[in-house]
Formats: C-alpha cells, structure tokens, sequence
C-alpha cells in the first residue's frame, strides 16, 4: 500500500497437530500464526514484551477478518507476512498474507488491534509508534460484526479448559474460532473450501468458565453468537463460503 514502509516476514511449517483430518491447516492455526509475527514484527522494531511490561500495557486483538482462498497442507512450509496498515487514536490495523510453497496467494488476514493498560482500559497508542510504524491514519473504523436476527439454528456448549488460556489468562483469540467452526459442524454445516469468516472480540472468558455457541442464518450467510450461559456476549462471528472472483 501506498506510504507503507514497516513489514515483516517469516516462515512456518505447517505441523502435523495444526491440520485437521483432511490434511489441510485448520483456520485457527493460521490466526495464531498471524499473532507471532506481529509480536516478532514488534520485536524488532524494538517494542519487545519487556517494553510493555514495563509501560503495563498490552495488545489485544478487537476485530479479525480472514478470507481463505486456497488450502494449505500439513508439511508445507508457507511465508507469513505483517505490515501495519493504518492506525487511528486508539487501536491500529495490521494485514498479513499466507503464501504458499508455490508463491500462491492462500490467504489474508486483517486484525484490528488495541492497546490496553493495566486496568484493561484502551489507552491511546503512544507517539513513538508512529515514528517506528510509518503508516497512514486511516478513516475507516475499526471492524464490527453485527448481532444476529434470526433465531439460532444450533446451539452448543463448551467449557474453557486450561489449554484454551494464553499468558494473560484468558482464552486467546484463535480458540474462539475453534469453537464456531465445532459449532458450525454441529450444525451441519461445512467449514471447508474457499471462505470468509469475520470475528468482533467484545469481552473475554476466563479459567473454568462455561460458553454457549448459538448458530443462526444459513450455509452461505451464517453468524454465530459465542456468549455467557447468562446472555451476555463474549464475540460474534459471521462467515460463508467466499467467492474468489471477488477475493
């Protein structure tokens, strides 16, 4: 993109614990590999983890939209690409690219991402970033998922288990992506081929909590509701297959 100037690329083999039983990396793997290379991105821009620590603030991922469009298999080594595109105040977006063995382009990733301080409040993003991350202010906001209409079509529940939980102690981002793809199967629905799917992080669950997943809509135009047993949401997801004529 025009005035983008950071960038960061990295490779990754597709392990075998990271494909599912076609063979083919679940979706979930490739949004944690697009958490690493942003955090190894940061690194060597210089804002490592010591830098947050010692500021008590944190990245969190609010919004992600990742479009599927070719599959990539277990053994395969792909290249993993980062740049901040954009930022406003509060919260910066960065794009990440997957490109296979073969130099095709498999798939892109937007994440939207704020910064929160010590007390989990979103904070403004300070100046010295845009003197690392040379980058656009952009106009858009920031993405969202709207809540479902309909009624659920399934529902299911899932409890969080201790593997779910990453180092700031809630269930990290990827695993929420996990449970709608098992929620869309309970529905019998598939979650395989070319395809969209677009997550709004509204809150986070924690140790021993249990999660309701409600699924609305149908095959190619589905939402899911992930929330507390009590009601309230925790994130919405929404997705269907993808035209690639329009990827």
């Amino acid at each position: 993109m025009p005035g983008i100037d950071n960038g960061f690329i990295a490779a990754y083999r597709v392990r075998f614990d990271e494909a599912g039983p076609d063979g083919a990396i679940r979706a979930s793997a490739l949004l944690r590999y697009a958490q690493d290379v942003a955090w190894r991105h940061s690194e060597a821009m210089g804002f490592d983890r010591q830098y947050y620590a010692d500021r008590s603030l944190a990245w969190v991922v609010r919004a992600v939209e990742l479009r599927l469009l070719e599959p990539i298999s277990m053994g395969e080594t792909i290249l993993v690409s980062t740049a901040v595109v954009g930022h406003r105040r509060i919260w910066a977006r960065r794009l990440g690219e997957f490109r296979s063995a073969a130099d095709a382009h498999a798939a892109v990733v937007t994440t939207d991402w704020v910064l929160l301080d010590a007390r989990n409040r979103v904070v403004r993003i300070p100046d010295d970033f845009a003197v690392a991350f040379t980058n656009p202010e952009i106009r858009v906001d920031i993405l969202r998922v709207p809540p479902a209409e309909e009624a659920p079509v399934a529902t299911l529940g899932v409890p969080v288990r201790t593997r779910d939980l990453d180092p700031m102690g809630h269930v990290n981002n990827a695993v929420y992506l996990d449970w709608a793809e098992e929620a869309l199967a309970a529905a019998g629905w598939s979650v395989a081929g070319p395809r969209r799917v677009r997550l709004e992080y509204l809150a986070s669950a924690g140790p021993a909590e249990d999660v309701v997943l409600d699924v609305s809509g149908e095959p190619d135009a589905w939402s899911i509701r992930i929330r507390r047993p009590g009601g309230a949401d925790l994130v919405r997801v929404a997705g269907g297959p993808l035209d690639r004529a329009k990827a």
